[in-house]
């Protein structure tokens, strides 16, 4: 089980004291609004890739920002204590950016991961990530499986009841 840490301070001591052990950090990041099959399959196969896994969970004034008032349906506190909850995640935090770029000059990954829905070279991480020795990469998209896709077929059945 994974460990929610609020300070980005204490997240790079106890990463540094696992790069030093020869570990290989991975991180991917997203709003995680809902939590569903989709998301699990992408956190496990990002997982995969390396020896741990740090989620950046975007803030609840954040996905405000990208996905609409009415969202997120979930605080943030508690989507970071269910991505906390899964096995194939050991550290989860918290950011308030657009971008995941400033949380990323603190993990410093190996790989950071992104589903197939995004291109490597537009994502405005990949810079950051490069500078630091890193690679951007990105696993398969899991099609038919979104919150907003969730959202909707919840609705047409509440609509119809």
């Amino acid at each position: 089980m994974g460990e929610f840490v609020a300070s980005w301070e204490a997240l790079a001591g106890k990463l540094e004291l696992r790069r030093q052990n020869g570990e290989r950090i991975v991180s991917t990041n997203g709003v995680f609004d809902i939590l569903h099959v989709g998301h699990l399959r992408y956190l496990e196969a990002a997982r995969r890739l390396g020896d741990l896994l740090v989620v950046g969970v975007n803030s609840d004034a954040c996905t405000r920002r990208l996905k609409g008032a009415s969202r997120p349906f979930v605080p943030e506190l508690e989507r970071a204590e269910l991505l906390a909850g899964l096995c194939c995640v050991d550290y989860v935090t918290v950011f308030d950016e657009a971008t995941p770029e400033r949380l990323l000059e603190t993990v410093r990954p190996k790989l950071h991961v992104k589903g197939g829905d995004y291109s490597v070279d537009q994502l405005p991480e990949s810079a950051v990530v490069r500078r630091h020795g890193g690679e951007v990469v990105t696993v398969a998209f899991v099609p038919a499986h979104s919150t907003t896709g969730l959202v909707e077929r919840i609705a047409a059945t509440h609509n119809e009841a």
